[in-house]
């Protein structure tokens, strides 16, 4: 019976942690993204293959019209974006460059796109600039030639959001686009755009960096602990933006430390404290369900040392001694009813179920089963 639910339990424990990634960055990413973006393909963390690609076509002199970028946000998709555009546009620290795929950094161009003051680049959120009134604008301004520049640059994030209408509208101009115009497309859901969109674009996938690759950044790069970067890791999720905002995160880490404190006290607690704790989780300043994500974390730890007797792989390997009591007194079919509620809770709050009443019969779930 244990090996048949270990078997069982781990791998889906292991597919529940893949809803980590924070589809809705914060307003404070930007300011981050600011400070840490890479400004050229060389300082580029992951995404070799799309690189690759895009120094190729620069190259070889085989740009395309239309990109088309896919992935979640934070994987580098504006990053990438703007790169992009300073490789069109670099004329060198001399002033008589070209088209690059080592763009100097330097020049006018490059510092005005890194500013965000470039003319010639154009960034569109699809989410609040959707209606075909406001696509077909845009489009006409995009039929006249650079005010400054070598080629105008239009990047349009989250182009699925856009209405049939605004579609139609942009359908025109990738069939006749003008010679000195580039479009970048971006998406984080491929399956809701238009094949006649896709299929008049260079598709270029973003996937997840690899855990190594993210935790070396932030160690290297960020100077983040070897502990905290392997826990924000742990969390991004291949996703680098998020690896960035959480290393960077003080309410992070005090979320953290509170939720792993009510974790290895919880079979301890009496209803009006779970209450209380449920009380105090919503005065923190980020998603909720970053919340259930510490908790999902926290049990996949328990369930893979309970399989594995081994804590070199652990995401809390600092409370191994917490670990391996928890995993001790559970059973592998209580710490799959903890997962099914952990699913259960974030659905219930994607439905607007109200958190407390969510929260404290996660709460008593994991009272019943651990």
């Amino acid at each position: 019976m244990t090996d048949r639910f270990a078997v069982k339990a781990v791998p889906k424990l292991a597919a529940s942690l893949h809803s980590f990634v924070r589809l809705d960055l914060p307003m404070s990413y930007q300011v981050l993204a600011r400070k840490w973006r890479p400004h050229d393909f060389e300082s580029m963390v992951g995404q070799e293959h799309v690189v690759a690609a895009l120094k190729h076509a620069l190259d070889e002199n085989r740009l395309h019209h239309a990109y088309l970028f896919t992935g979640t946000r934070g994987v580098g998709k504006t990053t990438l974006s703007r790169i992009l555009a300073k490789c069109l546009n670099c004329v060198g620290e001399d002033g008589k460059g070209g088209v690059t795929s080592h763009p100097c950094g330097k020049c006018e161009a490059c510092r005005a796109i890194d500013e965000g003051r470039f003319v010639d680049y154009i960034e569109i959120d699809a989410a609040s600039n959707r209606s075909v009134e406001e696509m077909t604008q845009l489009l006409e301004r995009a039929m006249y030639a650079p005010s400054n520049a070598r080629y105008k640059v239009y990047m349009i994030d989250e182009v699925h959001m856009l209405t049939t209408h605004a579609f139609n509208a942009m359908l025109k101009t990738l069939e006749e686009p003008p010679e000195y115009g580039v479009i970048i497309l971006m998406t984080s859901s491929l399956e809701a755009l238009l094949p006649t969109i896709q299929s008049r674009c260079v598709l270029l996938n973003m996937r997840p960096v690899r855990d190594e690759l993210v935790q070396k950044y932030l160690m290297e790069q960020l100077q983040v602990p070897d502990y905290r970067a392997k826990l924000c890791t742990a969390f991004a999720r291949g996703n680098i933006g998020q690896a960035k905002l959480l290393a960077s995160s003080e309410d992070f880490d005090r979320v953290r430390e509170e939720a792993v404190t009510l974790l290895k006290y919880i079979n301890e607690m009496e209803i009006t404290e779970l209450a209380a704790a449920v009380r105090k989780i919503t005065e923190y300043q980020l998603d909720m369900t970053d919340y259930l994500d510490i908790i999902s974390v926290w049990y996949r730890d328990v369930l893979m040392f309970k399989a594995m007797n081994d804590a070199n792989h652990l995401i809390f390997r600092e409370e191994i001694q917490y670990i391996k009591r928890v995993a001790d007194r559970s059973s592998y079919e209580g710490l799959e009813k903890i997962l099914d509620a952990l699913e259960k809770a974030k659905a219930r709050l994607r439905a607007n179920v109200s958190f407390e009443l969510t929260m404290e019969l996660l709460f008593l779930t994991i009272q019943e089963n651990t």
